[in-house]
C-alpha cells in the first residue's frame, strides 16, 4: 500500500491531468448538447484505457523498486546488474554511476597498492632491524650477570614493539589473508609460555597450565599473536602471585594476580589508545596491543571476555564459537 501511494505521488500530475480531461470532456459534451449516456461511455472507455495503462507502468514501477532493494543488501553491485533504464532521465542517471564506480575502482586499486607499499616497506623493516636485535642476543650470550639479563629482556621488549608494528600494519591491510584450520591449542599455549619464559624467570613467577586438549578451527598465526599480547600484560602488570591458564567454558582464559582494572575502565578495554589508570601508572602502556588482539578476534570469529577487579587481579577469555571447536 505504501508503494502504491508513493506512486500515485511520484505521477500526481499526470493522474491530475487525466482527470482534468475526462471532466473537460464532459463540459464540452454538455456544452454541445451531447447525450450524457455517450459522454459517459466515452469516459468509460477513456477510463479503462487509463487504468490498464496505469497497471501495467505500476507493475514495471514495482518490480523495479524490488529489485532495486534487493541490491541494496549486497555488499558490492555492478552497473549492469541494475533495471534497465525506462526514459532518458534514467538513463542520464546511470551513466553518471558508472563513471563513479570506475572513478572509485581506480582509487580502490591506488589505495591497495599503496598499503602494499607500506606493508612490503614495513615487513623488510622489520627483517632488516632484528639482524642488529640477534647479534646483540648472542652477545649477551656470552655475558652471564644481572646486567645482561637486564639488557636481555629489553631486547626481548624490543622485539615485540618490532612485532607489534608489522601485525597493525598488516590487520590494516586489505590484502591481509587468514588461513583457517585445525589448530591444537595446547601447542599454541606452549610455544607463547616457551616465548616467555626468561621473563617468567626473571620475575620469578609461577605459570600454572592446564593442559587443553581442544582443537579448534583458527588461523593459528594470528591467535598466537593475540596470545602473546595477553601473556605480555599480565606479566607487566602482575609481580608477585601467578599466571594461571587454563581452558573454560569453550575459552581459553589467562587469569593473574595483577593490579587489575577499574571497572569503570573494563568496557573500553581495546578501545585505540585507550590504557585506562592502570596504564597511565604504567608510562610504558599504549593500550595498541589489546586494540589489536580485539580486531584480530573479530576477524577470526572469537571474542574477548575482561573480569577484573582492583589489586586483586584480572581475568581475560578468548571465548570460542561451539561451531568451532572440535575433538579431531
Amino acid at each position: 500500500m505504501k508503494i502504491f501511494l508513493t506512486y500515485l505521488n511520484n505521477y500526481k500530475i499526470p493522474i491530475a491531468l487525466w482527470i482534468l480531461f475526462g471532466l473537460i470532456n464532459i463540459v464540452i459534451g454538455y456544452l454541445y448538447q451531447v447525450p450524457l449516456e455517450r459522454s459517459i461511455l466515452w469516459l468509460a472507455v477513456c477510463g479503462f484505457i487509463g487504468i490498464t495503462a496505469g497497471s501495467f507502468h505500476f507493475y514495471n514501477y514495482y518490480s523495479s523498486h524490488k529489485e532495486l532493494k534487493s541490491h541494496q543488501s549486497q555488499a558490492h553491485v555492478e552497473i549492469n546488474q541494475l533495471p534497465s533504464p525506462s526514459n532518458l532521465i534514467e538513463s542520464d542517471y546511470q551513466v553518471l554511476l558508472e563513471k563513479l564506480s570506475i572513478a572509485l575502482s581506480q582509487l580502490e586499486n591506488v589505495k591497495t597498492q599503496n598499503e602494499q607499499e607500506i606493508l612490503d616497506y614495513f615487513t623488510m623493516w622489520v627483517h632488516q632491524i632484528k639482524i642488529p636485535i640477534s647479534a646483540l642476543h648472542l652477545i649477551l650470550e656470552d655475558e652471564d650477570n644481572e646486567v645482561s639479563e637486564e639488557m636481555g629482556e629489553q631486547l626481548f621488549k624490543i622485539e615485540q614493539y618490532v612485532e607489534l608494528i608489522l601485525q597493525y600494519v598488516r590487520l590494516g591491510s586489505q590484502s591481509t589473508d587468514y588461513h583457517f584450520q585445525k589448530v591444537d591449542l595446547d601447542t599454541v599455549v606452549r610455544e607463547t609460555i616457551k616465548k616467555y619464559a626468561s621473563i617468567f624467570i626473571r620475575k620469578k613467577l609461577p605459570v600454572r597450565y592446564d593442559e587443553i586438549d581442544q582443537r579448534i578451527i583458527t588461523d593459528s598465526k594470528w591467535l598466537s599473536f593475540v596470545l602473546e599480547q595477553l601473556l605480555s600484560n599480565a606479566l607487566k602488570y602482575t609481580n608477585e602471585g601467578s599466571i594461571s591458564i587454563y581452558f573454560e567454558e569453550s575459552a581459553i582464559v589467562i587469569e593473574d594476580t595483577g593490579i587489575g582494572i577499574q571497572p569503570e575502565d573494563i568496557p573500553r578495554v581495546g578501545e585505540r589508545n585507550f590504557t585506562g589508570f592502570t596504564g597511565r601508572q604504567h608510562k610504558s602502556a599504549s593500550g595498541i596491543g589489546l586494540h589489536l588482539s580485539k580486531q584480530i578476534l573479530a576477524k577470526l570469529g572469537h571474542k574477548i571476555k575482561i573480569e577484573s577487579e582492583p589489586k586483586q587481579g584480572t581475568k581475560v577469555s578468548i571465548v570460542f564459537d561451539q561451531k568451532q571447536m572440535t575433538t579431531e
